[in-house]
C-alpha cells in the first residue's frame, strides 16, 4: 500500500471513521453512536464529543496505515456558527426541531412563497429546520448575542474541514442541498442569504468535493498522530458522495439511484434545471452534483413507515421475524383492490403531505392512532403476512410516485420522457427486501432495475474524492479501481398492479 485514506461518514444516527487503501478497499472502519445534548430544551449536536472522538479512532488508524487524505461526508440541512477563537458561537441544533407554524409562517413573510423560493433554489418546504435558512433565523431570533458572535457560517462538511484545517471553504453538493441559501438560476448565494444577512458570513468562493481545503493543523496532527503533510479535501453531502461511483462506472445520466434507509432518497441525474407547475408544492427538488449538474430528488421516510407499521404488527402477532415474498398473496391483494395502507406517519415528509396514515379496507378508515392503541383492527391486520404484506406494498406505490416526481418514466411509452433514465439502482436497506424489488421492478416497464452490492456508497465517494486530490485522476480514472455489482431484479408479471395503484392514489 503507497498510501491511506481516512474517511468521516457523519450520519445522524451513526457516526463512522474508516480507512481507505490505495486501491479504494474499505481496510477499517468503526462506529458510534452520539445521542444529543439538551440545552434550553433544544436537542443540539454534541460536536466536542464527535471530534474528540474522530480524533481517538483517526489515531489508531495512523498507527497502523499510511495516512495521506482525510475526507468528511455528513448529512444534509446542519450548519455551525464559528466566532472568533475557532470554536461554535451558538447551538449546532437538529433540524429535527419544529419550532412552530408561526415561524414557519413569518419565515415565508420574510422571504418569500415556498412555491417561489423552491423554484429558485430548487427547494421544497419542509416542516422542521430542515432548510437551513431557517435553522439560521431561528438562532437569530432565540440566539441574538450568540448568533452576533459568529464571524464564520461554514456549512457541516467544511465545519469538520475547518477543525482539522483552521481553513474555510464551500463547495456546491452541501450548498445547493435543500438550504434556500443557493439560487440555482443564478448560480448564486440567494435572495435569502442575503436577507439574512449572513452573506459576508459564508465562504465566497464554490470549489469542487475533491479541492484540497488544506492541510492538518499542527495541533490536530498531533493530536491524531498523522503528518502536517495531510491533505484534507472540501467535503461532500452524503446522497451526493452515494452517486459517485455509480458516475465513475455509468456516466452522469442515464440511471437514477434509489437509496433506501429510514429516509428513501430517489436520485436521477438530469440534463436541465426546472419545474413544472404541477411539481411546485410537492416534495420534490433539485441537489446539485459533485460536478455541477442537477440532480432531481424526491423522499419519503419510507424506512421510518416500515419500522413503525411493523414494529406493530409484530406487537399485535407476537412475532419478530418478516415474512418471505409469497408471490400468489401479492397479487390476490392488488387483484382486490380493496386494502390500502397510506402515508404519512411524518407529516409533510414525503410525497403525500396532506395525507392521513391510516388504513383504508372494505369502505371502512381505521387511523394509525385507533390501531396503535388497540381500539380498532383492520381486518387485513388480523394477519400478519397480510399486514406485511400491505405495508410492503404501500412503501412500493410511495416509491414509484416518487421516482415519477424525479422524472422516471412509468408509461407504456418514453415518448417526451427526454431525462428518463434507462436503470435504476436500489441500495440501502430495501435491497434484501424481495418483495419491494419485484413489486418496483414490474411498475418500471421501461426501466431495467439492479440491486447494488456497494455496503457503504457515501464513504467510498467520499474516498474517491480523497484519491483525485491526491492524485489528480478524474473519476472516471477511479473505475478501474473498484467493482461494482449490478444484479438485475427478473421483471415479473403483474399487471394488477397498475389498477391497484390507481385505486391506492384514489384513496389519498
Amino acid at each position: 500500500m503507497e498510501y491511506a485514506i481516512a474517511v468521516i461518514d457523519i450520519g445522524m444516527t451513526n457516526k463512522k471513521v474508516a480507512v481507505y487503501d490505495d486501491a479504494l478497499t474499505q481496510i477499517g472502519a468503526v462506529y458510534r453512536n452520539f445521542p444529543p445534548r439538551i440545552e434550553n430544551g433544544l436537542e443540539v449536536h454534541d460536536l466536542e464529543a464527535m471530534e474528540e472522538w474522530f480524533i481517538e479512532e483517526l489515531a489508531k488508524f495512523a498507527g497502523e496505515y499510511p495516512i495521506k487524505a482525510l475526507a468528511v461526508t455528513t448529512h444534509g440541512a446542519t450548519f455551525v456558527c464559528v466566532g472568533k477563537d475557532g470554536k461554535p458561537s451558538a447551538p449546532c441544533v437538529y433540524y429535527t426541531h419544529e419550532p412552530g407554524d408561526e415561524f414557519q409562517d413569518r419565515f415565508y413573510s420574510l422571504f418569500g412563497t415556498p412555491e417561489f423560493l423552491q423554484e429558485r433554489t430548487g427547494t421544497p418546504y419542509f416542516k422542521a429546520l430542515i432548510n437551513p435558512a431557517k435553522g439560521i433565523l431561528f438562532l437569530k431570533e432565540n440566539y441574538p448575542e450568540q448568533f452576533g458572535n459568529t464571524s464564520h457560517l461554514l456549512l457541516y462538511p467544511q465545519y469538520w474541514g475547518y477543525r482539522f484545517t483552521g481553513k474555510t471553504g464551500a463547495e456546491g453538493t452541501y450548498m445547493g442541498c435543500h438550504g434556500y441559501l443557493w439560487d440555482q438560476v443564478e448560480h448564486k448565494l440567494s435572495s435569502v442569504a442575503e436577507g439574512l444577512g449572513v452573506a459576508s458570513l459564508m465562504p465566497g468562493k464554490i470549489g469542487n468535493s475533491w479541492d484540497v481545503l488544506g492541510n492538518v493543523t499542527e495541533e490536530f496532527a498531533r493530536k491524531a498522530g498523522l503528518s502536517r503533510d495531510v491533505i484534507v479535501t472540501m467535503g461532500i453531502h452524503d446522497s451526493n458522495s452515494s452517486l459517485l461511483p455509480h458516475f465513475a462506472k455509468k456516466g452522469k445520466t442515464g440511471f437514477a439511484l434509489n437509496s433506501t434507509g429510514t429516509w428513501c432518497v430517489i436520485m436521477n441525474p438530469v440534463k436541465t434545471y426546472g419545474f413544472t407547475p404541477d411539481e411546485l408544492g410537492k416534495v420534490v427538488f433539485f441537489n446539485i452534483s459533485a460536478f455541477g449538474g442537477p440532480i432531481k430528488t424526491a423522499i419519503f421516510q419510507g424506512g421510518k413507515e416500515f419500522e413503525i407499521w411493523s414494529a406493530l404488527l409484530m406487537k399485535l402477532h407476537g412475532r419478530k421475524d418478516i415474512p418471505s415474498y409469497d408471490r400468489e398473496l401479492y397479487r390476490t391483494i392488488l387483484a382486490e383492490k380493496d386494502a390500502f395502507l397510506l402515508p404519512e406517519l411524518v407529516a409533510g415528509s414525503g410525497q403525500f403531505p396532506g395525507s392521513k396514515p391510516r388504513i383504508a379496507e372494505a369502505g371502512a378508515e381505521y387511523p394509525y392512532e385507533d390501531i396503535a392503541s388497540g381500539k380498532v383492527l383492520p381486518p387485513s391486520f388480523q394477519s400478519y403476512e397480510r399486514g406485511i404484506a400491505l405495508l410492503r406494498i404501500s412503501l412500493v406505490m410511495q416509491t414509484v410516485t416518487a421516482m415519477e416526481r424525479t422524472g422516471v418514466s412509468c408509461a407504456d411509452s418514453l415518448q417526451g420522457a427526454a431525462d428518463s433514465p434507462g436503470e435504476v439502482f436500489i441500495e440501502g436497506g430495501f435491497r434484501k427486501d424481495e418483495a419491494y424489488n419485484v413489486l418496483v421492478s414490474a411498475f418500471l416497464r421501461n426501466q431495467r432495475v439492479y440491486l447494488t452490492d456497494i455496503a457503504e456508497a457515501t464513504a467510498l465517494g467520499a474516498a474517491m474524492t480523497a484519491k483525485m486530490a491526491l492524485t489528480g485522476k478524474s473519476l472516471t480514472d477511479l473505475a478501474r479501481d473498484f467493482d461494482i455489482g449490478y444484479q438485475e431484479v427478473v421483471k415479473p408479471g403483474i399487471p394488477e398492479i397498475f389498477p391497484y395503484r390507481e385505486a391506492w392514489l384514489s384513496r389519498i
